[in-house]
């Protein structure tokens, strides 16, 4: 479990396909407080700690089905790529619920700068039986790009934007993402709850 509060953007070292897998090697700061079998979440997407080497990096092994889903299939050496360990029960949640599973990707349509500020919309595909399952966004709500977790504004069928404040843009990759840069988006878990509670009903 998550909160979408991004600790580092973080630098990938090595990419590196094994069949159908793909293993991430990544350097941050926080490398000596892992260890074996803790989760971290990259760019949203709640990965294992597969290996510590000892040089300042460790190892996570994403499968094709993540591949699929994510945007991870795309990083590649020197690329920043979001980091998250694991929400600790007893402190405070900042962001929102996030699961560390994505949903699916969207991609950046444009970027516009507003006093000092900046707003990105994103599009995704869209389908009627996934908004059934509550794969949406509300105004106002909760939605998690490349696992910041973020206030929805303008939603639309299939688009939304989101307001970016120059501390966030500094401290996550969000200052590498440009119009046609591909993103990672978990719809909020509460929302789909509900909508699987509403088609049990119906």
């Amino acid at each position: 479990m998550f909160s979408g509060i991004v600790e580092e953007p973080a630098r990938v070292v090595k990419a590196e396909r094994d069949g159908g897998n793909l293993n991430l090697t990544v350097k941050c700061s926080f490398v000596d407080e892992l260890k074996i079998d803790q989760s971290v979440a990259h760019n949203g997407v709640c990965l294992t700690v597969v290996a510590l080497p000892g040089d300042g990096t460790y190892t996570v092994t994403a499968i094709q089905e993540t591949l699929d889903r994510s945007n991870l299939g795309d990083l590649r050496e020197g690329a920043a790529v979001n980091l998250e360990r694991s929400m600790v029960m007893n402190g405070r949640l900042d962001g929102h619920i996030v699961q560390g599973h994505v949903d699916c990707t969207a991609v950046c349509e444009s970027i516009e700068e507003v006093d000092g500020s900046r707003y990105y919309k994103f599009r995704y595909d869209v389908s009627p039986e996934l908004v059934a399952k509550g794969y949406m966004t509300v105004e106002k709500g909760s939605v998690t790009v490349n696992g910041v977790s973020l206030t929805v504004c303008d939603s639309e069928r299939d688009s939304f934007r989101v307001a970016i404040i120059p501390y966030t843009y500094e401290h996550t990759n969000f200052h590498e993402i440009e119009p046609g840069t591909r993103v990672n988006i978990e719809f909020d878990i509460i929302g789909k709850y509900l909508a699987r509670l509403s088609e049990l009903r119906s």
